[in-house]
C-alpha cells in the first residue's frame, strides 16, 4: 500500500493527508473529553466518534481529490483551446509568456530569450494538440483511493489506546500524546523534502497542529 500511495500521490500530499488526519483525531479527542462517559460506555463512545469522523473526512477528501484534479485538467484544455483560437501567432505567443511568467517567474526568472524559445515551443505543441475531453480518470480513482487510506489510518494512533484501556480519560491523554508525537515526525519527514530544520519544523508542525485544533474547538467544528 505504501508503494500505491507514492505512485499516485506526491510527498506533498501525502504529508497533506496524514497532517489533516491527525488534526482532525485531535479536535474529536478533545471535544470528546468534555463530555465523554465513564467506563465501558465512554470508550466504545471515543472508539466511534474517532473512526467515524476519519472515515467521513476521508471519503470527502477523496472526493476533493477527484474534483480537483478534473478542475486542473478543464483550466488546461480551455488554456490550450484559447492558444489554439488565437487571433494571431502574437497574441498566443503573448498568452503562454504570461503563463510562464505567473508560474515560474517567481521562483525563477528566465532570460527573455530563453523565454521566447519555450512560448515557441509550447505553442507549436498547442498548435499540434488534441483538446482531450474531460473525465474522471483511472488515476484520480486510485489517487483518491490513497487519499482516503492515508486519512484513515491516520486515525490509528487514537484509536489504539481505546482498545487498551478501559477509562476513557486515560485513552484520551494517551491518545493525544500518540497524534502529537506524530505531528512532531510528520513535521521533522516535511523538512527532510523541504531541506529545512528538522528540529525547528517538527516543533513548528505541533504548534501549528495545536492552534488548528484550536481554531476548530472554538468554532464549534
Amino acid at each position: 500500500m505504501s508503494r500505491f500511495v507514492r505512485r499516485y500521490l506526491d510527498p506533498a500530499s501525502q504529508l497533506s493527508e496524514i497532517l489533516f488526519g491527525l488534526i482532525m483525531v485531535l479536535t474529536v479527542t478533545l471535544t470528546a473529553g468534555l463530555s465523554v462517559a465513564e467506563g465501558k460506555a465512554g470508550v466504545r463512545q471515543l472508539l466511534i466518534a474517532v473512526i467515524g469522523c476519519n472515515l467521513a473526512w476521508g471519503i470527502i477528501d477523496a472526493v476533493m481529490f477527484v474534483m480537483n484534479n478534473i478542475t486542473l485538467r478543464s483550466l488546461q484544455s480551455r488554456f490550450v483551446h484559447t492558444i489554439q483560437h488565437a487571433p494571431d501567432k502574437q497574441t498566443a505567443l503573448k498568452l503562454i509568456r504570461n503563463e510562464i511568467e505567473a508560474r515560474l517567474s517567481l521562483h525563477s526568472p528566465l532570460d527573455p530569450q530563453d523565454s521566447d524559445m519555450l512560448s515557441e515551443n509550447l505553442h507549436k505543441r498547442a498548435e499540434e494538440m488534441k483538446v482531450p475531453k474531460v473525465k474522471i480518470e483511472r488515476e484520480d480513482i486510485y489517487g483518491a483511493i490513497a487519499c482516503f487510506w492515508l486519512v484513515t489510518v491516520s486515525c490509528l494512533s487514537a484509536a489504539v489506546p481505546s482498545l487498551i484501556f478501559s477509562q476513557p480519560i486515560l485513552a484520551l491523554r494517551v491518545s493525544n500524546a500518540l497524534v502529537i508525537v506524530l505531528l512532531y515526525l510528520v513535521g521533522r519527514r516535511w523538512a527532510r523534502n523541504a531541506g529545512t530544520n528538522r528540529l525547528v519544523t517538527g516543533l513548528s508542525m505541533v504548534a501549528i497542529g495545536l492552534a488548528l485544533v484550536g481554531v476548530s474547538i472554538l468554532l464549534g467544528g
